[in-house]
């Protein structure tokens, strides 16, 4: 009898090791990322917006976090695109079709959409389709992620929050405080897109960084780019200072969603 108490001793002592050590192993993440976006997504204003961009830093900081063995990414941001240029029949967005099918290759991996949209449609005239009511701009993104979901039923896509701009845009679009009062109304409008695919399709849309835009409110002189314009000095762009902060945030919003 003593025996059998033994053995059974020894039994869930083996047990109870093993599932601490499975317990204590780190998710392993291989990335597969496509960032979609316009200017300040692309990088355009950089130098070298390989090295600078944010998807670029983004990228560098997501590798060295706790878990990710991994990160290979695809910048789709283009200069100028609006949620009209990446609706599901646009060539902007067959470009992300086609670049997320050559960068997704392995099924192991996670494929993520990272999409930051709304400073162009906010414009009161120049950019495709501005500007763009609260309401299409809901419908527009909604439509952008129904399809990628289509196309991609295991993918996950974060939401960002576009970042402030000055007041005072105008370069070859139009933007002003009209455009920026339009830009802050499009934020109630992502966050009610996010809830709705947590009853409709769990687990696989997320609200990304909503930090940026109080972040350049605040530090534009440092972090922007000083650009002239046809109503004086305008702050759009972040610099590459800026980009590395934003760059972080996004960061930072893909790792929580992947935990």
């Amino acid at each position: 009898m003593n025996h059998v108490k033994l053995l059974g001793i020894l039994f869930l002592c083996l047990v109870f090791k093993f599932q601490n050590s499975n317990a204590a192993k780190p998710r392993i993440l291989e990335l597969d990322i496509v960032y979609i976006g316009n200017s300040i997504t692309e990088g355009r204003i950089m130098k070298a917006p390989e090295k600078t961009s944010p998807p670029t830093i983004a990228s560098e900081y997501l590798r060295k976090m706790n878990g990710i063995h991994s990160v290979s990414f695809s910048n789709q941001g283009r200069s100028g695109c609006t949620t009209v240029d990446y609706l599901p029949s646009s060539r902007s967005f067959a470009e992300v079709i086609q670049a997320s099918k050559l960068l997704h290759t392995n099924p192991e991996h996670r494929l993520i959409f990272s999409i930051k949209l709304g400073t162009n449609d906010s414009a009161i005239t120049g950019p495709n389709g501005s500007p763009v009511s609260k309401e299409n701009y809901y419908k527009n993104m909604k439509a952008i992620v129904d399809e990628l979901l289509q196309q991609f039923p295991d993918a996950k896509i974060v939401l960002h929050q576009p970042i402030w701009y000055s007041p005072n845009t105008y370069n070859g679009a139009k933007y002003l405080a009209e455009g920026l009062a339009r830009l802050e109304s499009y934020v109630p409008e992502l966050k009610s897109l996010v809830k709705s695919y947590a009853e409709t399709n769990k687990k696989h849309v997320f609200m990304g960084d909503d930090l940026g835009f109080e972040y350049f409110r605040k530090n534009y002189l440092t972090d922007c780019v000083a650009e002239k314009g046809q109503q004086g000095t305008f702050y759009l762009h972040p610099n590459e200072k800026g980009s590395a902060v934003l760059a972080e945030f996004w960061a930072k919003a893909i790792y929580k969603m992947c935990k």
